[in-house]
């Protein structure tokens, strides 16, 4: 998996977090498959068609902070991740 410090892409725009679909007990092979890109200030009630419940391991960046619930909407309980 990227470093938090890491997720900058190409262009050197930042990017708050990358969620991957693929699911391994390795950590090695856990960031792999699909990638969802959550860009700086974004805010999504409802996953992107084909990602709810499907991401498998996340990285957040540094000075970024990833706030997802359990249920569509903003709604059920609630977890915080970061660096």
């Amino acid at each position: 998996c990227p470093a938090p410090a890491d997720l900058r892409p190409a262009n050197g725009t930042r990017v708050c977090a990358l969620l991957y679909k693929d699911n391994s007990p390795y950590y090695d092979q856990c960031c792999a498959g699909e990638v969802l890109v959550v860009e700086p200030g974004s805010d999504a009630p409802y996953m992107p068609r084909g990602w709810s419940g499907s991401a498998s391991s996340l990285v957040v960046g540094t000075r970024c902070e990833l706030n997802v619930w359990s249920r569509k909407a903003k709604r059920g309980n609630t977890r915080r991740f970061s660096a």
